[in-house]
């Protein structure tokens, strides 16, 4: 089981490479959109804000109000970051969860 500080590095991670994609191309048409990540195994959420492409302000907790959430494993959230688990199929096995409306699924999924 990965740790916290493990789970914050990989979203961190993640964020640097949306940033580069946003960086390289023109801005995506997303709205600005709170996204939060449950990680049950670690009882604890991360939150950021994801605008013009860019994912914002990662931190620890639960953010009210949050447009898109995931919940997955500690571990699965690295295996998705380090791309040894593909988003799609972590979905399509149970292992990802999306709670968001079906507009900001088809939004973001060129991001992920």
């Amino acid at each position: 089981m990965a740790d916290r500080v493990q789970c914050e590095a990989a979203l961190r991670a993640l964020a640097s490479r949306l940033d580069e994609l946003a960086r390289g191309r023109r801005p995506p048409r997303t709205p600005d959109r709170v996204i939060s990540c449950r990680i049950p195994d670690l009882a604890t959420t991360f939150s950021g804000h994801l605008r013009d492409g860019f994912l914002q302000d990662i931190g620890e907790g639960e953010h009210p109000g949050a447009q898109i959430t995931l919940t997955l494993s500690s571990d699965d959230l690295l295996a998705v970051t380090e791309g040894t688990l593909s988003v799609s199929t972590a979905w399509a096995s149970g292992r990802l969860k999306v709670d968001a409306s079906i507009r900001d699924l088809l939004r973001v999924r060129s991001l992920l």
